[in-house]
């Protein structure tokens, strides 16, 4: 392998990034591979010891290798939600239009995770969803409310519809940009008793699509659900958000 097409513009670390990301797209290093020596692939590609560690780092960071005492540097398993850890982050900062954006993503995504989920869904995972939904109605008919098992059903129920569309990389990116909604749905539930409500409902409307195996209904109320998130959460004000949670 050389390096002639991408040196003259690239660092040395983009360029050992470049040569592993190659390698993996080559299928000549798989998921908990161990990387050549230092010195070999450090000649490979091209590259000084020095920038070679430096890319391994860069790497490691990403998620795509790990470095084992004493063992070496190994490819990781490529798990979308470990690769999607500094996209999590970035969306955790996130706020005004940009999180609104955010929301917009985090809409289209889960109205096809519930699509996906009418069509593979299985009766274990129904019986669990109607479970997480009696906990969750519990929750709120409790006196006094119980905010954060409310919150709490809450996550686990979209949690599961994600899972259950038997897409790794959608339920990955879901749970990543669902981050920054979090903090919005907490509020809600504190402050908006009937907001509760309807969103138990709508969680029921949904439930009910799934288990008539409807796709297309399936994914309209997801839609209408998470809408209903967007138009209240755009209205909390930022300083308010921030103390409540």
């Amino acid at each position: 392998m050389t390096n002639s097409n991408s040196t003259g513009s690239m660092s040395q670390t983009d360029v050992v990034i470049s040569g592993v990301k190659q390698m993996l797209s080559s299928r000549r290093l798989r998921p908990g591979d161990r990387l050549p020596i230092e010195k070999d692939l450090a000649a490979e590609l091209q590259v000084s010891r020095g920038s070679l560690r430096e890319g391994v780092r860069a790497l490691s960071t990403m998620g795509i290798l790990e470095t084992r005492q004493g063992a070496g540097t190994f490819v990781t398993r490529l798990e979308p939600s470990a690769l999607l850890s500094a996209m999590e982050f970035w969306v955790g900062l996130q706020d005004g239009e940009r999180a609104n954006q955010v929301h917009t993503v985090r809409r289209a995504l889960e109205t096809e995770a519930a699509a996906g989920a009418a069509v593979c869904i299985e009766s274990s995972q129904l019986d669990e969803a109607e479970s997480i939904l009696e906990r969750a109605n519990a929750a709120i008919q409790a006196s006094p409310i119980d905010h954060a098992g409310a919150m709490q059903c809450d996550i686990e129920f979209h949690r599961l519809i994600a899972h259950a569309s038997r897409n790794h990389v959608l339920s990955a990116l879901i749970e990543t940009v669902s981050t920054n909604t979090i903090r919005g749905r907490m509020w809600r539930s504190i402050h908006d008793n009937e907001g509760l409500l309807a969103t138990h409902r709508e969680h029921l409307g949904i439930l009910e699509a799934l288990r008539r195996n409807d796709v297309d209904r399936a994914r309209t109320r997801m839609a209408n659900h998470l809408y209903a998130v967007e138009d209240y959460v755009t209205t909390i004000p930022a300083p308010e958000l921030e103390e409540q949670t």
